[in-house]
């Protein structure tokens, strides 16, 4: 009879022990399944609008530029003008293409060509989007653009 004792209260053992260690893989599924739904809900990006500061705590470039005063047509061609000016889209005159801006500058006159770029002309909008930009400024980027030095 202490054989049979021994054997029950092994068994006894051997599932509680089980029943311990389902019951701990059990909360450790849970928070598993809790880590990777919150990991799922994580966003992927942010969104910031014109004017705001982004989350990563700078100013957006052309902000930033606008904010210390300091113009850099280079930069701004490359973030407003490139996606036309740089393939022709719609027309557009490619950048540094001498003779298809000197046939528009001599056709329409400097003046001109610097006031369509501040209205927007064809499929061009107005100021090609950079809204930050004074007229001033549209200037630099269509000589920047053009090649020409005023």
């Amino acid at each position: 009879m202490a054989v049979f004792n021994s054997i029950i209260r092994f068994s006894i053992v051997k599932l509680s022990l089980l029943g311990v260690s389902v019951v701990f893989a059990g909360s450790l599924a849970a928070q598993s399944l809790d880590q990777q739904i919150a990991e799922r809900l994580t966003p992927i990006g942010e969104v910031c609008l014109q004017g705001q500061a982004c989350a990563s705590g700078g100013a957006a470039p052309a902000q930033a530029a606008a904010a210390t005063g300091e113009f850099s047509a280079e930069q701004i061609y490359t973030q407003n003008c490139a996606m036309c000016h740089a393939t022709g889209v719609a027309g557009a005159p490619k950048y540094g293409d001498a003779d298809a801006w000197s046939a528009r500058i001599t056709a329409k006159g400097f003046a001109m060509v610097v006031q369509n770029s501040i209205t927007g002309i064809n499929a061009m909008p107005a100021k090609g989007m950079c809204m930050t930009c004074t007229d001033e400024n549209m200037a630099a980027l269509v000589e920047y653009i053009s090649g020409q030095a005023q």
